[in-house]
Parts: structure tokens; sequence; C-alpha cells
């Protein structure tokens, strides 16, 4: 019977789960895991920088309001402490770590001490405190500083990007739009600089934004996209190259003299 050996088991202190219940207990622990790897210190104390979107790469089976509900749960009885140190201001993704200092915790932790020594040697193992506990509870770790590391690289030029055009046609895209953010990342990994980003733009409003017809197309979905990006990068309006265009910051169409003269392009 193999059925439930097959996985790593999760670990946390049964009078922990007592206390706090099962989903905070669990979180807790992984945070915990997380802190020991940490290198992010700030204030003398090390913390886990993560959304709740990227916690649940490490507990899949948790909608990111039920670990929204768990972490605010635990943040109201002080067991974790939060705060925000990202360097740029629209990033509000949260920094944790555990509130070891917790009374409750450490009255957990020292009983659990207590019990050891009363146990003796052969019952040792049977149990542990939370600072033993160093089994991560998923295999997502390294994916997650990954993404942590591709995401926090490339937000600048995101943010920079979307504000660009916001701006050039009006409108309130979202720099955390999911769509939005994976276009971008993939053009970038691609070599794409933002120059190349609002070059785009800049061709794109020149030609649509008082059109009728194609204004509808000025959005990221259709100016970032993998098939048509590079094509609109390339393009050469009137005999304008691309770079001129960034110098200037738009195409304007020349004024032609339909006054007095002979007709126009023989029309």
């Amino acid at each position: 019977m193999k059925l439930l050996l097959d996985e790593t088991p999760y670990q946390s202190l049964p009078s922990l789960v007592m206390k706090i219940g099962m989903n905070e207990a669990l979180f807790l622990q992984q945070l915990h895991y997380r802190s020991l790897m940490s290198k992010n210190v700030r204030d003398g104390y090390k913390w886990v920088y993560n959304s709740y979107e990227g916690w649940r790469t490490e507990f899949p089976y948790w909608s990111a309001d039920t670990i929204r509900r768990i972490i605010r749960k635990l943040e109201k009885g002080g067991w974790i402490i939060s705060a925000v140190y990202n360097r740029m201001k629209i990033d509000n993704t949260k920094w944790y770590r555990v509130n070891y200092a917790h009374e409750e915790l450490r009255a957990l932790q020292l009983a659990v001490v207590e019990r050891k020594s009363c146990i003796g040697d052969e019952g040792k193992n049977t149990q542990m405190d939370l600072a033993n506990l160093h089994k991560p509870i998923t295999k997502e770790f390294k994916i997650t500083t990954k993404n942590k590391e591709y995401v926090e690289k490339n937000l600048d030029i995101i943010a920079s990007v979307i504000d660009y055009l916001n701006q050039k046609i009006n409108k309130k895209y979202k720099v955390h739009s999911k769509t939005t953010n994976r276009l971008l990342n993939e053009r970038i990994s691609e070599g794409y600089t933002v120059d190349d980003f609002k070059a785009v733009i800049n061709i794109k409003t020149a030609q649509w934004l008082n059109d009728p017809t194609f204004c509808m197309y000025l959005r990221p979905s259709t100016l970032f996209s993998s098939t048509k990006f590079e094509s609109y990068l390339n393009e050469v309006t009137l005999e304008v190259p691309v770079n001129e265009i960034r110098k200037v910051g738009g195409y304007r169409a020349p004024k032609l003299d339909y006054g007095e003269g002979g007709p126009v392009n023989g029309l």
C-alpha cells in the first residue's frame, strides 16, 4: 500500500492547528520554510515577497480569495507581519514574515519542547517544534522565486509602456492585467525595448486614433501580439523611418494644398 506515501506529507503541529485552523497552520508552516531560504532582509528580518496569485503556485487547491482570507486572519491575529518594501510605487505586492515573538506561538513551541523532554529519547521523533519543520509543503519554491525575479525585472518596462499607451489614447488599461503582462513579457524576452513599444504605439495611434473603424484596435492585445508586433514596428508610414517616429513622438501627416493649381496626382 503506497497510495498514501507517494507524496511528501504535510507537516504541522496539531496544537497549532487547534489554535488557528488547518489552512492557517499550513500557510504559516510554508511561510516559515520560505523565510529560512529568503535573502530579502529588511529592518533586521527575513521577508518573503509574494502576491496572492503567486501563493497559488504553492497552494493550487486554494483560490486567491481563500489565500487572501487566510493571510488576513493571520495578520489580524498577529501570527504574521506584512509590509511593502517594493521599489516601485505601483507595485503593491506585500512582504511577509512569521512573528516568532507572538506570545501564543512562543507558548506552543515551549510546550512542545517540554513534552519532548518528558517523552525522552525514544519519543524524540514523535514531536516537532516549528523551528525543526524545514521541509516545504510543495516543490514549487524554485519556480516561484524564478517567476518573482522575472516579473520584478520587467515591471518597470511594462508600467512605462502601459502608462504611455493610456496617455496617447486616453484609456485606463491596467499594468497588472494577466494578458497584458504575458504579451509584454513575451516581447521583452524577444529583445524588444521600451522605445520599440512606444514606436509601435506612435505608429498605430497616428493611423487609427481618429478612425472610427480601427480605433478599437488600439489595445494591448492587438498592439503587442506575437503575430502583429514585429510587422507594426517595421512599418514605414509615408517613408518616415521608425527611429524618426520615436524622436518626434508620433507621425503627423503632411498638409496638402488643394487650392489653386493643377490636378493632384492626376485626379
